[in-house]
């Protein structure tokens, strides 16, 4: 099964940026859609950004929360799948983890996300 590491994360203030990236064992082409996803404390893992790949390009998709300050891409050459995050604020505090779409049973380390107020 392919290996997943997530890095990038780390400490932040309030309003700034950060850049997650997921790079993987094998080729990233064999799966349609690849995610971001976060989990953080006291809570469920959710999906907070997805990208498919089709004929002619990418499709991003965000959890409303996130839309119109995180932005997933992917490079299947590379076998990478990045998440730029920009105006963080505290409830984006959590765990990030890459995996596909939907995800296997099996996940990364993580790479922490937190948010200073």
């Amino acid at each position: 099964q392919v290996q997943l590491v997530e890095s990038g994360g780390g400490l932040v203030q309030y309003g700034g940026s950060l850049r997650l990236s997921c790079t993987a064992s094998d080729s990233i082409s064999n799966f349609w859609r690849m995610g971001w996803y976060r989990q953080a404390p006291g809570k469920q893992r959710e999906l907070v950004a997805r990208i498919t790949s089709v004929t002619g390009g990418d499709i991003p998709t965000y959890e409303d929360s996130v839309k119109g300050r995180f932005t997933i891409s992917r490079d299947n050459a590379k076998n990478t799948v990045s998440l730029q995050m920009n105006n963080l604020n505290p409830e984006d505090t959590a765990v990030y983890y890459c995996n596909k779409y939907p995800a296997f049973d099996s996940w990364g380390q993580g790479t922490q996300v937190t948010v200073s107020s």
